[in-house]
């Protein structure tokens, strides 16, 4: 790959290591001029690269090797283009935590020199280029290449290993990663850490018991209806509107008529509570009776309404107020069970 600046002023060496200083020797070193050059040759490296692989964006960029801690391995040619040289690739490798499976299936975690990136031109391909660099690397890092990972390895990448390394077996990953079986059998236990298997989530807990009896107290407290039901008993209303309402379905329970002291029939019959006498005081007043003397219900037929009528005393002569009457004569409501139209009753 050729430039119109002279590569062998930037590149000394016939293999130059760049990492995130973006320094190759020392003649680049305090040059911005020759650093804008180098992240140049980087760019396009990275740009050819993507392509070849068939990428939507290039994963090697000089920005992205000046924010990570990965090396670059670049090889020139300096005798061609006239003397100026030109890039024949490079290789970029960096150290990554991950989550391996090993050949019986168990998870492993290990942090292994992984192979990130790898590209030789397309004209001097084949050339025996792509070995010598990666030869370099080996030795540089003193590892074999069975004990390294390999991201997202291309077909003619994996055919380069298989003929220079011999590296066939591959263990299969859930991610981008390809090791090899001899990663796990030459590395040491230090290297290798199981990952120890997650823990079944318990019960979650918002407070303690005791937080949750106080919490319990209150609601108990509360006058009705904001109390929450916890008592098998229902008043008379409740009971014959249940069991009147159209499409209602019977109760599995037998019903239990409620004490003739107590007509409107609380839901929660304690009575050695206070609260309840007064909350059973505050439903027998004058308009609460009223409210009961001037009950509609589209659902109740003259049968529930008579039902209502004996279990109701009649205090609305005695108070002054004048009950409306039956509602259901007044909105014309037509008795759906009967087929009728249900009769106003007498005042």
């Amino acid at each position: 790959m050729e430039f119109p600046f002279d590569i062998n002023q930037l590149f000394s060496e016939r293999v130059s290591i760049l990492d995130q200083t973006l320094v190759a020797g020392r003649k680049s070193a305090g040059r911005p001029d020759l650093q804008a050059h180098i992240a140049t040759v980087i760019d396009e490296l990275g740009r050819a690269s993507a392509k070849a692989q068939q990428l939507t964006a290039p994963i090697t960029s000089a920005s992205k090797l000046q924010l990570q801690r990965h090396q670059l391995y670049l090889l020139k040619d300096g005798e061609s283009n006239g003397g100026r040289g030109v890039v024949v690739g490079f290789l970029k490798v960096g150290y990554k935590k991950l989550f391996l499976l090993d050949i019986q299936g168990v998870h492993i975690e290990a942090e292994p020199l992984c192979v990130l990136d790898f590209y030789i031109a397309e004209n001097l391909q084949r050339h025996g280029y792509g070995l010598e660099l990666f030869d370099f690397m080996l030795q540089h890092k003193n590892l074999e290449p069975v004990m390294m990972a390999y991201d997202r390895p291309s077909p003619k990448f994996l055919s380069f290993l298989a003929k220079h390394y011999c590296l066939t077996q591959s263990v299969p990953q859930v991610n981008n990663f390809v090791v090899f079986d001899g990663f796990f059998i030459n590395r040491s236990a230090a290297q290798l850490r199981k990952v120890p298997l997650k823990k079944p989530d318990g019960e979650i807990k918002p407070y303690s018991l005791m937080e949750r009896e106080a919490v319990r107290q209150e609601q108990r407290a509360l006058p009705w209806p904001f109390a929450p039901p916890h008592s098998p008993q229902r008043s008379v209303y409740s009971q014959y509107s249940h069991s009147l309402s159209v499409g209602s379905s019977p109760s599995r329970a037998p019903h239990r008529a409620a004490p003739a002291s107590a007509p409107g029939g609380n839901r929660d019959q304690s009575p050695q509570s206070p609260l309840n006498d007064r909350c059973r005081a505050r439903r027998t007043s004058q308009q609460g009776l009223v409210a009961r003397c001037s009950l509609y219900s589209r659902h109740m037929d003259s049968t529930a309404v008579e039902l209502l009528d004996r279990h109701l005393p009649v205090p609305c002569a005695s108070s002054g107020l004048r009950a409306v009457g039956d509602q259901s004569h007044a909105l014309g409501y037509t008795d759906t069970h009967r087929g009728i139209t249900s009769a106003a009753r007498p005042p």
